[in-house]
Formats: structure tokens, C-alpha cells, sequence
């Protein structure tokens, strides 16, 4: 694989992913790209086949997971999530910095392959926030609520251990959260600008 370092980010629903990814986005046009994640869930409102996810079956999935054409994969809920080789050479081979946006099941199947991003976690600052945030999201409902809680206690633990991130960024504050995500990136965001 050629072209710029991806970068792999992870956190729970509700630390600030979307929120700071957005940012990032806008204030660097042209530099980052995102690899389009598959999903057997169904879109919810707004929500565009292809540009937010790849909506697919769950045996189209499966075929792509057996013939190896994923990075990583993951259920939850009941739905499977993954990121396709393909979906990460598109953006790559834009000379584009590809954001991959998985959850800690995901960080752990790219570590066993040869992409080599930099691997970013962004963390609420407790569960009493996260849980407040995802219910003013109020897209929830409290059984699915409660299983994103179970999975956020899951991922801020292992968030906590030695070598599984570059960077964990804690979201108290989006502004300190965004000058940090900035800075582990300024290497990387120089490079593709250089290139152009």
C-alpha cells in the first residue's frame, strides 16, 4: 500500500469521534479522506448508501470477510460493521490521509495486518458524561443505550492499556481535544500538503 499513513480512531458512541472528525475535515479540505465503513444495519434518517456507509447483507458481508477483502470486522447489536481493503486503497490512492473510525475489536484485527496507521483513541472523561451525551442524542433506545454503555466501559478499559494507542485524547474539551488530535497529525497533514 502506497500513499500517506492512515489513521485509525477509536472511542466509544458518544466521546466526540463524529464532532472532532467533522473539524478536522473542514479545516483541511483535501487532505483527509474517509474509508467508507459496511454495515448490515439499516440507514437511519439522512444517512446516504455509499457516502456514509456501504449498506450490504449480511451474506454479501460474510462472502467479503471469508475471501479476506476486510481489514477488520466486528457485530454489534446484532449488526456487522468492517472496513474493506478496497474502501482504504480509494482514499489512499488519492494521496489522501484515510481516517478509519473503529471500535477497539477493530484496532486490535489492524494491528495483525501491514497498514501501519497511527492509531488514535478519543475518550469522554467518564461514563456519567458519555452516558448524558448519548441520551441528548436521543437516537437511542434504552435497551441499545445500555449496550452501548456496556461496550463504552469495555473500550475506555482497554483504551488504558500500553501500546495499543499512539495518543489517547481525552473530550472534556473540544477545543484542547482538537488542538491535540492536530498536533499527533501535523506531520502527516504537511506531508500531503506538500505533495499537492
Amino acid at each position: 500500500m502506497s500513499g500517506p499513513r492512515p489513521v485509525v480512531l477509536s472511542g466509544p458512541s458518544g466521546a466526540g469521534k463524529s464532532t472532532l472528525l467533522k473539524r478536522l475535515m473542514k479545516d483541511h479540505e483535501g487532505v483527509f479522506g474517509f474509508s467508507v465503513s459496511h454495515t448490515t444495519r439499516n440507514p437511519r434518517p439522512g444517512e446516504e448508501d455509499g457516502k456514509d456507509y456501504h449498506f450490504t447483507t449480511r451474506e454479501a458481508m460474510q462472502e467479503g470477510i471469508d475471501n479476506g477483502e476486510f481489514i477488520e470486522n466486528a457485530e454489534f447489536s446484532g449488526n456487522m460493521y468492517g472496513t474493506s481493503k478496497a474502501a482504504v486503497e480509494d482514499v489512499r490512492a488519492k494521496n489522501l490521509i484515510c481516517i478509519l473510525d473503529v471500535d477497539i475489536q477493530g484496532v486490535k484485527r489492524i494491528k495483525e495486518t501491514d497498514l501501519d496507521p497511527i492509531y488514535i483513541s478519543i475518550q469522554p472523561p467518564s461514563m456519567e458524561i458519555l452516558e448524558k451525551r448519548l441520551r441528548d442524542r436521543q437516537t437511542e433506545t434504552e435497551e441499545s443505550l445500555e449496550k452501548r454503555l456496556e461496550a463504552a466501559r469495555i473500550d475506555m478499559e482497554l483504551s488504558k492499556e500500553p501500546g495499543v494507542f499512539d495518543i489517547v485524547i481525552i473530550n472534556d474539551d473540544l477545543e484542547k481535544a482538537y488542538e491535540e488530535l492536530k498536533e499527533i497529525l501535523d506531520e502527516e497533514i504537511k506531508k500531503v500538503q506538500e505533495a499537492k
